[in-house]
C-alpha cells in the first residue's frame, strides 16, 4: 500500500495546469479526490479522464468558485461524513491579470486576483481546517509563487496576493503548532500553464512570449514536489519550498536565450 493511498485530497482549481497535474499524480498514489471546480463542463471532462487512466480511483466533483465563501461553505458541509476527514488541502485556485503598474490596474483586475487568491484561499481554509482540527490530522498545502518573496513592476497586485498566501502560511503554521497540522508554502517560479494566456486574456502571442528562451518548469515539475511533500512521515513538516527554472535566481532575475 503506497503512502498516499486511500488518502483524501481536496484541490481548488483543479481543471487546469498545476491543479490537474496534482489531481492526476495524486490520483497515481491512488488517493481519493474532492476537486472543486468553477467550470462544471471542464470539471466532468476531468472526472473522465481519471476515470480512465485511474478507474478505481474514487473523484468527487464539486463545482463552485472559491471568490463565494458561502458556496465553499456550502460545498464542504454538502460532502457525506466519511469524506469530511480531509487528509490534504491543496489551495491551487490563483490567477494574474495584466502587467500593469500598480496605479493602472482597473478595479475589475484588481477585486479578481485579491478574491481569487487570497479571499478564496481563505473562504476554503476556514471550511476545511477546522475539519482537520477535530479529526486530528491533516496537510495544508498553499499555492504561492516566488512573486510572494520579490515583487516585480508590473506585478505588483499579484505579487502582494502571493505575499499574502505566505503570510497566512505562516500564521497557520503558528496558529495550529499544538495539532498534528502540517502547513507547507510551495512558491514555484516560471512555470508553463495557462497563467499566463489568462493573465492577458486569452492573447496567445503575448502569452507565448512569456517563456520564450528559458526551459520553464512543467505544472508536473511542481505536482511531483507537492506529492512528495505530502508523503514524508508525520514528524516532518516541510515549511516551504521554492522551486525556479534552471535559468531563473527569482521572480525577476531570468536569463532568456
Amino acid at each position: 500500500m503506497g503512502k498516499l493511498e486511500g488518502k483524501k485530497v481536496f484541490i481548488t482549481g483543479a481543471t487546469a495546469g498545476i491543479g490537474k497535474s496534482c489531481a492526476m499524480k495524486f490520483a497515481d498514489e491512488k488517493a481519493r479526490l474532492i476537486l472543486m471546480v468553477r467550470n462544471e463542463e471542464k470539471g466532468k471532462k476531468l472526472v473522465e479522464e481519471i476515470n480512465i487512466k485511474y478507474p478505481e480511483v474514487e473523484v468527487i466533483l464539486l463545482i463552485g468558485d472559491v471568490r463565494d465563501g458561502k458556496v465553499c461553505e456550502e460545498l464542504v458541509n454538502s460532502l457525506p461524513e466519511e469524506l469530511k476527514d480531509i487528509d490534504i488541502l491543496v489551495n491551487n485556485a490563483g490567477l494574474a491579470k495584466g502587467l500593469n503598474k500598480v496605479y493602472e490596474n482597473s478595479i475589475e483586475d484588481i477585486n479578481t486576483m485579491i478574491d481569487t487568491n487570497i479571499k478564496g484561499l481563505l473562504f476554503v481554509t476556514r471550511v476545511i481546517v477546522p475539519l482537520m482540527v477535530k479529526y486530528n490530522k491533516g496537510h495544508i498545502i498553499n499555492l504561492g509563487s516566488v512573486a510572494g518573496v520579490n515583487a516585480y513592476a508590473g506585478g505588483g497586485v499579484y505579487c502582494a496576493t502571493k505575499a499574502a498566501v505566505k503570510f497566512i502560511s505562516d500564521a497557520l503554521r503558528l496558529e495550529l503548532i499544538e495539532t498534528p497540522v502540517k502547513v507547507t508554502n510551495i512558491q514555484p517560479g516560471i512555470v508553463e500553464t495557462d497563467f499566463s494566456l489568462t493573465r492577458f486574456n486569452g492573447d496567445v502571442e503575448k502569452a507565448k512570449n512569456v517563456y520564450k528562451g528559458i526551459e520553464a518548469l512543467t505544472p508536473d515539475d511542481i505536482a511531483d514536489i507537492i506529492v512528495s511533500t505530502a508523503s514524508y512521515p508525520n514528524r516532518v513538516q516541510v515549511s516551504e519550498v521554492t522551486i525556479v527554472a534552471q535559468n531563473q535566481a527569482d521572480s525577476r532575475a531570468i536569463y532568456k536565450k
